[in-house]
């Protein structure tokens, strides 16, 4: 009995789909009729469901296929945005590299013109740190030894490369046995001492004192440094080095040959380890540092 009931309403409801209406669109002030649709309930129907289906279609398309995905919640991670991760790590590498090489070229242009690096051309870093418990934060002895040894090492080097340049060592005379330039006069307010790592002597004098060669050689350093300041670094015959350090300006290029007694620089204060105008001066032998004032005057 129940199942014949639901019969019935089902084909009452069917036939409920095929009535038709009249859908009348009038004007609200005048009763005009502007236009009329005929439509059944089944009409209606079969019209929502396939607008219903489009606008599926659209919205899965949209989706699938558009930038539109990255939007959407657990849809960011594509191949695509892994591949605009990537190339934007490659274009900030590329940014980093071109900074580094347009600094290197300014470097060799300052060399090359004669105008290297000063102390006042780096910018200064700023201490913001605040308190009343403020430390001093310094290299380790462990540290500040190894920079030494490599210090050693590579002056040394520097020596021993000597034999194989034009400035090929012509003899192999000991310095007391040769003749030197005070690089300049005055008094030595620190003398060299090996145990202290203090491998020249410290000689004052006036700012602006022009320094001179000690002996003929090639220049084979003429830089900035950030301990040393403005320095310079001469390779001679018989294995001997110099070094002329704090210097307010230079005056010869790397490459340049100079001969003894011909000025080189200008004696200034430039460097983390200068504490007033001088010269510190290094004499180095056979790629081990030697006492300068064993064989020169000041």
């Amino acid at each position: 009995m129940a199942l014949k009931i639901n019969n019935e309403r089902v084909q009452r409801w069917l036939a409920s789909l095929k009535n038709r209406y009249r859908f009348v669109v009038m004007n609200d002030e005048t009763f005009e009729e502007v236009s009329s649709y005929k439509l059944t309930l089944l009409n209606l129907y079969v019209f929502g469901s396939t607008l219903f289906v489009v606008l599926t279609m659209l919205g899965v398309f949209l989706v699938a296929f558009t930038p539109l995905k990255r939007y959407l919640p657990g849809m960011g991670v594509t191949a695509d945005s892994r591949q605009l991760f990537e190339l934007t790590s490659e274009l900030k590498q590329m940014e980093r590299d071109f900074k580094a090489q347009q600094t290197l070229i300014e470097n060799l242009q300052r060399r090359i013109s004669g105008n290297p690096l000063r102390e006042e051309d780096v910018p200064k870093i700023e201490n913001n740190t605040q308190g009343k418990d403020k430390k001093k934060i310094s290299a380790s002895e462990t540290d500040y030894q190894l920079r030494k040894e490599v210090e050693l090492e590579l002056i040394g080097a520097i020596a021993q490369k000597g034999r194989s340049n034009a400035m090929a060592v012509r003899s192999n005379v000991p310095p007391e046995n040769l003749y030197f330039v005070a690089p300049v006069n005055g008094e030595i307010s620190e003398g060299f001492d090996a145990s202290k790592m203090h491998y020249g002597v410290d000689v004052l004098a006036p700012k602006n004192t022009a320094i001179k060669a000690a002996m003929e050689g090639y220049v084979f350093m003429s830089d900035w440094t950030l301990e040393t300041g403005n320095t310079i670094g001469i390779q001679h015959d018989n294995n001997l080095v110099t070094f002329y350090k704090h210097n307010s300006s230079l005056l010869k290029k790397t490459g340049s040959f100079v001969r003894a007694g011909e000025a080189i620089a200008i004696v200034g204060n430039t460097g983390t380890l200068s504490h007033g105008p001088h010269l510190h001066f290094e004499l180095w032998y056979r790629g081990k540092p030697t006492d300068p004032t064993d064989y020169i005057t000041f």
